[in-house]
C-alpha cells in the first residue's frame, strides 16, 4: 500500500509527531494506542463502545486466534472484522511474545517455536511462515513479523544470538506475505543493549518494512534502560514510516514515547487495571474500592468526559467494584480506555500547536499531584 503514512506535524520543541495512517479499513490519526482486544474482543466492550471512547484501532492477537477458535476458522466466516463485527483498522501481533511468555513450554530453532498449548497441552510449530499465514487468514489491517524476544536480564551474547535469528525470520516474514491490502511491520530486537538496537533497525531497513516496531520492552527492565533503548532506535527509524512501541502502558511511559518521535502503542494496562479497580485519571491512578469513595458523591475524574465520568460517582464505582457486579468492569473498562484516548488525543493537539514540551510538564504536574497517597 503506497503512501500508507504522512507526517503531518513535527513539534518545534521536542521530537513528538503526529501523521496519518492510511489502512484498508480507515485512516488511523498518529501518536495513537490501541486497546488490546486479545480474543477478538476487547474484554468488558462492545465495538460502539470502542467507537464511544475514540478507539481508532485495535489489536487482536496471532498466537491466541490461531489455538482457538482457529485462524481457518476465522477466515472461513469473513475475516476478523466481520467475526467480531469491527469496521475499523486491526493489527495483530505475531505471536513471539506469548511463545516468549511460555518458556517451560517451548523450544526455539532455526525452523520456528515448537510449543504445547496452554489451553490443552497440544504439541505446534509456529515458524515465521505459519504466522504470517495466520495473519493473513484472519486479515488484519497492520500485522507483524516474528521474531524472538528475548528475556530483560539475558546476557548480550544471547541476545546477539537471538537478534540474528529475528532478522532471519523478519526476511521470512517479508517473502510469505502476500496481501498488499495488509502493511507488514518488522520489529527491532537487542535487549538492552543500544547498539545491538541499532544493528536490527539497519538490517530490518534493509529488508524493508511498511512500519517498524521496537519488541521486547515493559518485560521487566528498568524505565532508564527503557527510555536508553528508545533515544538509541530513534534515529535510526525511517522518519517516513510509522513507529511502533509494543507493550509499553503506562501514561507516563506513552508521554515520554512521544516525546521521543514514536506513534503507535498498545498495552493491556488500561483493560487489566479496570477490572482489578486501578482506575486512570488526570490527576493520578484511583484505588476504586479504597474506603475513602465510600460516599464520595464526585465524578471520577471531573477532567473526563466520558460517560462514565458524566454519569455516576465515585461512591457507585466502589460499590459495583465491591458488589462483584459485572457493571464494575464494564464502566471501568470504559473509562480506562476512553482516558488513554484522550491523553493521546491531547498530545496530538500540543504537537500541533508546538507546544508538546509544555504538555509534558502540565502531564507530570497533574499526574503526580496525588501519588503520595497511601491507597495509590
Amino acid at each position: 500500500m503506497p503512501n500508507h503514512f504522512q507526517l503531518l506535524h513535527q513539534d518545534a520543541t521536542s521530537s513528538a509527531r503526529c501523521g496519518l495512517l492510511t489502512t484498508a479499513h480507515g485512516l488511523i490519526e498518529t501518536p495513537i494506542f490501541m486497546p488490546v482486544g486479545t480474543n477478538a474482543t476487547v474484554k468488558a466492550m462492545r465495538p460502539a463502545d470502542l467507537m464511544e471512547t475514540g478507539a481508532q484501532i485495535i489489536l487482536a492477537n496471532t498466537y491466541h486466534l490461531y489455538l482457538r477458535p482457529g485462524h481457518r476458522l476465522v477466515e472461513q466466516l469473513g475475516g476478523l472484522h466481520r467475526f467480531m463485527a469491527w469496521d475499523g483498522p486491526i493489527l495483530t501481533d505475531s505471536g513471539g511474545f506469548q511463545v516468549f511468555s511460555l518458556a517451560e513450554l517451548r523450544k526455539i530453532t532455526e525452523e520456528g517455536v515448537q510449543f504445547r498449548s496452554h489451553i490443552d497441552g497440544s504439541r505446534h510449530l509456529l515458524t515465521p511462515e505459519l504466522s504470517i499465514a495466520i495473519q493473513q487468514a484472519l486479515g488484519a489491517d497492520v500485522i507483524m513479523s516474528f521474531d524472538e524476544c528475548p528475556p530483560a536480564e539475558a546476557e548480550r551474547t544471547y541476545v546477539e544470538r537471538s537478534l540474528g535469528l529475528t532478522t532471519r525470520w523478519a526476511r521470512r516474514c517479508k517473502e510469505a506475505h502476500r496481501r498488499p491490502d495488509q502493511l507488514l511491520f518488522g520489529i527491532v530486537q537487542g535487549g538492552r543493549f543500544p547498539e545491538l538496537r541499532q544493528r536490527s533497525a539497519a538490517e530490518l531497513r534493509e529488508i524493508g518494512f511498511d512500519g517498524y516496531a521496537l519488541g521486547g520492552l515493559s518485560v521487566g527492565e528498568a524505565k532508564p534502560v527503557m527510555h536508553a533503548v528508545m533515544e538509541a532506535c530513534a534515529p535510526h527509524l525511517p522518519a517516513d514510516q510509522p513507529r511502533y512501541i509494543m507493550g509499553i502502558g503506562a501514561p507516563e511511559d506513552l508521554v515520554e514515547a512521544v516525546w521521543r518521535g514514536y506513534d503507535m502503542f498498545d498495552c493491556v494496562m488500561p483493560t487489566r487495571n479496570a477490572r482489578n479497580g486501578m482506575l486512570f485519571t488526570s490527576r493520578g491512578r484511583i484505588n476504586i474500592k479504597a474506603k475513602q469513595y465510600e460516599d464520595d458523591q464526585g465524578p471520577l475524574d471531573p477532567a473526563c468526559g466520558c460517560q462514565v465520568c458524566r454519569t455516576y460517582s465515585r461512591a457507585y464505582l466502589r460499590h459495583l467494584f465491591r458488589s462483584g457486579e459485572i457493571l464494575s468492569s464494564i464502566l471501568n473498562t470504559h473509562h480506562n480506555i476512553a482516558y488513554y484516548l484522550q491523553l493521546m488525543s491531547g498530545m496530538r493537539q500540543a504537537i500541533r500547536c508546538n507546544r508538546f514540551d509544555q504538555f509534558r510538564t502540565e502531564f507530570y504536574a497533574a499526574y503526580q499531584s496525588n501519588a503520595t497517597r497511601k491507597e495509590e
